[in-house]
């Protein structure tokens, strides 16, 4: 029975180790841009969702013709390959995944041929997106939450000998649901080096300068694991503050002030003193000595415990902040307004507009488990599935029988994958993730009557 598994494993490495031309692409879309480069979406022909290509931009200014063109083109073709190796060796729930190696001419570049690395894509974009989208911190719930999912990342990584070199919220991108993944192993950080620019000396900071720590402010210094640590502190402050550190300070006042001590003021953050466990974390993890800093086993014992005790309250936090996220058009309010109207004591019947319930609005059922349900439309059940998609990753139990249920409609790759996963949370992601989520009503509503099947309680509760 293994050795097919070994065989399957031997061709997706393989499959892996080829390039993703253009022949595979379409519908190519501009994300951002960095000092790296530039990041697109496109869709995968062959896959059927979209990904994420990460471009790395030639060195500006450095046209082909001089002499240093080539050395550079190298060295950046050298650190991509060196992200995607990491990315790879690293890979885990809480660190983006990579599909691939990119090598083609872009649609949208200026015809010349590009590499790059195509990962999985991030619609929901950053921390950083996040924050500039609520202008404040997240719900304290959600903050705990990503704090534990970047801590479990970084330890992951330095369990794996990987250092990241550039942890900030920018580089910490979000799922669907809210969790947390580790991005950038570095790419945007060219290590502090000086290019020579037609006659012209240029200095490249490697990279953020408001999360570095006070040593690498040292042209000898050489980044170790406390680097990381460091910027996890300065991370945690900007998570639960909302803001960004130092604002408006450059690089010049920062690489001055902060060897001498200067760190973010945590009066800045609301209810701090409801937070004095996280304040303590932070300034262990930002003390001057690399060696007194926290390893992330450490900081992960706290996160735990801390999301432990707003388990209860995370659901609603993370609903509430989608639905700040996405507002609801003008039908969506009245389909909404129009389903608590269900969910609350009569409806009235046009006919009559006294005593009277419109039966018809309520067709019950019985399902599998006995409990009447509403006979909904496709399009009712699909909207439904992606209304309550939160609750139902937390509580699903029964996904493998979900999926039996579903046949075809899971494709193999996912079918495996669900079943290789132990914990259902994570089987019940993978579906909708990669099924449920880019899928039309059809299979939403064949999903949702799978879940009446196997959950009516589930349902019921959630007003189906």
């Amino acid at each position: 029975m293994s050795f097919p598994n070994v065989r399957q494993e031997m061709a997706l490495l393989s499959q892996k180790n080829e390039p993703i031309g253009n022949a595979n692409l379409e519908k190519w879309e501009f994300i951002a841009s960095g000092g790296f480069g530039h990041v697109y979406k496109a869709r995968h022909k062959a896959w059927g969702f979209g990904v994420a290509i990460k471009l790395i931009r030639n060195p500006a200014g450095c046209p082909s013709s001089q002499p240093s063109h080539s050395s550079l083109v190298r060295h950046h073709d050298e650190t991509l390959r060196e992200e995607a190796d990491h990315m790879d060796k690293a890979s885990c729930e809480f660190v983006l995944r990579v599909y691939g190696m990119y090598r083609g001419i872009p649609p949208t570049g200026g015809g010349l041929m590009e590499q790059g690395i195509v990962m999985e894509l991030m619609e929901r974009g950053s921390i950083q997106t996040l924050q500039m989208k609520l202008q404040s911190a997240p719900p304290r719930p959600l903050a705990v939450r990503l704090a534990h999912h970047v801590a479990l990342g970084m330890n992951f990584l330095h369990t794996r000998e990987i250092m990241h070199h550039d942890l900030k919220p920018s580089n910490v991108l979000l799922t669907e649901d809210l969790n947390a993944k580790l991005a950038d192993f570095g790419l945007s950080r060219v290590s502090t080096s000086v290019l020579n620019v037609n006659g012209k000396t240029t200095e490249m900071i490697g990279g953020s300068y408001k999360y570095m720590p006070p040593e690498a402010f040292e042209t000898s210094y050489k980044p170790v694991r406390a680097f990381d640590r460091y910027s996890y502190g300065i991370l945690l402050w900007s998570i639960f503050s909302g803001k960004e550190p130092y604002p408006g300070k450059d690089y010049n006042l920062v690489a001055l002030k902060i060897p001498q001590g200067n760190r973010p003021c945590c009066d800045q953050i609301n209810n701090a003193q409801e937070l004095e466990e996280v304040i303590e974390l932070m300034k262990r993890c930002w003390d001057k000595n690399p060696d007194e800093r926290p390893t992330f086993r450490e900081c992960l014992e706290l996160t735990e415990k801390l999301l432990f005790e707003h388990k209860r309250e995370l659901p609603d936090a993370v609903c509430g902040i989608l639905k700040t996220l996405e507002p609801p058009t003008s039908d969506e309010q009245q389909n909404t307004s129009v389903a608590f109207s269900f969910k609350s004591a009569t409806p009235v019947s046009k006919s009559n507009s006294h005593d009277t319930v419109d039966h018809s609005q309520f067709t019950a059922q019985q399902n599998s488990g006995g409990f009447p349900t509403k006979r909904l439309t496709a399009e009712e059940k699909a909207k439904f599935v992606k209304d309550n998609f939160l609750v139902l990753v937390e509580e699903v139990s029964e996904v493998t029988a979900i999926v039996e249920e579903l046949g075809e409609m899971v494709h193999r790759e996912v079918r495996s994958a669900i079943e290789a996963e132990k914990m259902s949370q994570k089987q019940m992601r993978l579906l909708y993730s990669r099924i449920l989520s880019p899928a039309g009503r059809k299979v939403k509503a064949a999903f949702y009557d799978a879940l009446a099947k196997h959950h009516p309680s589930l349902v019921e509760k959630l007003g189906g």
